[in-house]
């Protein structure tokens, strides 16, 4: 099994911890910045970019492109993490402590916000698209949408990144991220909208203050993203301690 670590408070204090906390910070504005831009920008462009193929493309092609960005850049740090239901996943199965887990949540949020209000106040005060599900498409059924697709991103994560086995795989991990996370917004995008990541859709919700369905896109990536990190973690791994994300 596994080992969950709570963690020391010296340890996520420290000055590795605080910058992987930075880099975490600054990795996931970098990815809502790009992947909410594009959503606005195609809004400009078009008058329904979410009911357009065109614009679903674009949008999915956008998100996975700054996705492998955003991974590579921070993988060297702090994981390259970028989203808090990875996060979590990693923390079920032994690769980060949930206290260092709990400043990474913090760090990826306040990315995510800091980027929506970048792009509110560089865009003229263009509306920030917000996380919803489709007409026609349940809460639950939103729900269980989610949940398939972060459980495909996290035990995507888990394969190519945080596996000790990966091997030369561990070099393609960030871009096989990146398109794992585009084709899932191809499948998912206009049902649940394809977020797969708690702080993607909570920094607009807060920029545009609409929290319409937001508890969504924090119930099912949690919970997909923590039933890929307890499967991988404990039937495919064979780790006999707790290590910290720098680890891999």
């Amino acid at each position: 099994m596994a080992g969950i670590a709570f963690g020391r408070f010296d340890d996520s204090f420290s000055l590795g911890s605080l910058k992987a906390y930075l880099a975490e910070f600054i990795s996931t504005l970098l990815f809502v910045f790009a992947g909410v831009g594009s959503a606005i920008a195609y809004n400009k462009l078009t008058t329904d970019a979410a009911l357009d193929p065109v614009g679903l493309v674009a949008i999915a092609i956008c998100h996975g492109f700054a996705l492998f960005v955003a991974v590579a850049i921070g993988a060297n740090i702090s994981g390259g993490h970028v989203n808090p239901a990875v996060t979590f996943g990693l923390a079920l199965g032994g690769h980060i402590t949930i206290l260092t887990g709990i400043f990474y949540w913090i760090a990826q949020l306040l990315g995510s916000i800091v980027a929506c209000f970048l792009l509110k106040a560089v865009t003229g005060g263009l509306t920030i698209p917000i996380h919803s599900v489709a007409a026609g498409v349940g809460a639950i059924q939103g729900v269980v949408m989610e949940i398939i697709i972060t459980f495909a991103l996290v035990y995507t994560v888990y394969a190519t990144a945080a596996d000790p086995k990966k091997g030369s795989l561990g070099t393609i991990a960030p871009i096989a991220i990146g398109f794992i996370v585009g084709a899932n917004i191809l499948a998912a995008g206009p049902f649940s909208g394809g977020s797969m990541n708690p702080a993607r859709s909570f920094g607009p919700a807060v920029a545009s203050g609409d929290f319409h369905d937001n508890w969504i896109y924090w119930v099912g990536p949690l919970i997909g993203g923590g039933l890929a990190g307890l499967i991988y973690g404990n039937v495919f791994m064979h780790s006999e301690h707790a290590p910290l994300s720098s680890d891999f």
